[in-house]
Parts: C-alpha cells; sequence; structure tokens
C-alpha cells in the first residue's frame, strides 16, 4: 500500500491548483502545500508537445527548493492544453478566454500533465495525455461560463468538473483527473515505482 511505502516521507505538493490539492488529499495522502512564487512558463520553441509540460514541472521542482530535505518527496505538476499544434494557456482575462472556449468549441483538444518527483537523492518525470472531445457551444453558452464559472486560472479556460463539463464535454480518451490537472492515478503507480 502506498501509505506504507510513504510512511517515512514528507510529502510537499508545490502547486496553489485547488483541483490538484483536492486529488491528491482524495488519495489518502497526507501533504504538506508549498506555494511558488510566479515563475516564468516560457519554454524551448522546439519542445515536442508532451515535452513542454514536462519540462515546466522540472522547472517548477527546481525552483520550489534548492535543497530538498532528507527523506521529502516534493511533487510539482503543469497542464498544457494543446489545439491544432499549439498551446492554449491560461486566459488573461474574459475577452481571452471567451476566444480559447470559441476556439475548443466543436473541436477535439488534448490535455497534457507533466509531473515531476523530486527527492534529495533522485528525480523522475512523466506525462499523461488525454483526448478531450467538445460539443459545438452556442455564444450564449459560452458567455455565461465564462461570467459565472471565471476560469482564469485553467489551460483552455475551462474545468472539465464545472458546468460546462456536464454540459459542453461529449467525450474524452484517457484519464478524467489528468483533464483536472492531476493525473493521479498514474501518479500513485509511479509513486511506488519511484520511492
Amino acid at each position: 500500500m502506498i501509505s506504507e511505502i510513504l510512511k517515512n516521507y514528507s510529502i510537499i505538493l508545490a502547486s496553489k491548483s485547488p483541483r490538484r490539492q483536492y486529488l491528491l488529499k482524495e488519495l489518502g495522502i497526507d501533504f504538506e502545500i508549498m506555494i511558488n512564487p510566479e515563475t516564468d512558463e516560457s519554454y524551448p520553441p522546439k519542445l515536442a508537445k508532451e515535452e513542454i509540460p514536462v519540462y515546466l514541472a522540472d522547472m517548477k521542482a527546481r525552483q520550489a527548493m534548492i535543497v530538498i530535505p532528507d527523506k521529502t518527496l516534493l511533487i510539482t505538476a503543469d497542464t498544457i492544453v494543446w489545439l491544432n499544434g499549439k498551446v492554449i494557456n491560461k486566459p488573461a482575462g474574459f475577452t481571452e478566454a471567451i476566444k480559447m472556449l470559441e476556439e475548443l468549441s466543436g473541436e477535439v483538444h488534448e490535455v497534457l500533465t507533466g509531473v515531476c518527483l523530486s527527492t534529495s537523492q533522485k528525480r523522475h518525470s512523466f506525462y499523461t495525455s488525454t483526448l478531450v472531445y467538445f460539443a459545438r457551444l452556442s455564444n450564449e453558452e459560452i458567455r455565461y461560463y465564462v461570467e459565472q464559472y471565471k476560469p482564469f486560472d485553467k489551460a483552455g479556460a475551462y474545468g472539465i468538473q464545472e458546468w460546462i463539463g456536464y454540459s459542453g464535454i461529449e467525450r474524452i480518451e484517457g484519464s478524467y483527473f489528468n483533464v483536472m490537472g492531476l493525473p493521479i492515478q498514474e501518479l500513485y503507480r509511479e509513486m511506488i515505482k519511484f520511492l
């Protein structure tokens, strides 16, 4: 069991995302939250799509702690939305959120989350990918969602666990929790192997 493996470790989640905190808590793991200062989320332009979130998760790990204490496991993650050969980031505000959802409407996009596990001895990164099939959304539906839910802290300007997930997502291929921001099933297995 994971609780036996982790009993000698302090777990730190370096994320201000309430979704990531919720998912890790639901896994039954005791952990502390460390809020990183805002990090520069730029990356080398030649990275493949699956390399981008891994690069960013690794960068967050490096910035979170210069020295990781012994018997401490640090978890960092980054999620991107990939549509038509480009990254759809977090929206800067209302207008950009509307524009992003108009782009996603009626399309299939990919959500990729990179996760980095770090101790004082070693580091391991992995990523998970999920395809998301959006229904065609009306302008009224998009505006309603953005006004009511203000998805400005979410890649792609939406949260699958909110109204738009119930009404606007036809199906997914892959991990639901990955779309929420943390592929919790894979994280569970990777932690067991890592430690």
